[in-house]
């Protein structure tokens, strides 16, 4: 067993794919109309064949309360493998990302967490 797709709930997709493709450098895969909604996944350039990662529309009544939550305790949804978390970091803010964590080493591994501009907290992490 191996995981195909996980999730994210995001507050408006074309908002979100600008974001996850533009500034965090996932690649879109699919994106398929579903209503008024869509099915729009995004993938690792390194893996295009793995994991998937649906930006799934937030209007379920039960996620706005469970995202205020995580984010009032400043707690991510998600976390994100880098090669170098320092590195990463520095991109990313030199690209206007918010972090509300900067790197903090934990043992053998190093974190920072970041506002995703879609409702949600986001782990980036890597093992030394």
């Amino acid at each position: 067993m191996k995981i195909h797709l996980s999730s994210v709930f995001v507050n408006d997709q074309a908002q979100a794919l600008r974001f996850y493709t533009e500034v965090l450098g996932f690649q879109a895969k699919n994106d398929v109309p579903v209503g008024e909604d869509r099915w729009l996944t995004v993938v690792s350039p390194a893996d295009p064949d793995g994991t998937e990662l649906l930006l799934e529309p937030s209007g379920h009544p039960a996620v706005k309360p469970f995202r205020d939550a995580l984010v009032a305790d400043g707690i991510p949804y998600t976390s994100f493998a880098v090669d170098d978390v320092r590195a990463e970091f520095e991109r990313l803010r030199g690209l206007g990302v918010r972090f509300t964590q900067e790197p903090v080493e934990m043992g053998p591994v190093t974190v920072a967490v970041f506002d995703d501009t879609c409702g949600n907290l986001i782990q980036i992490a890597h093992t030394a």
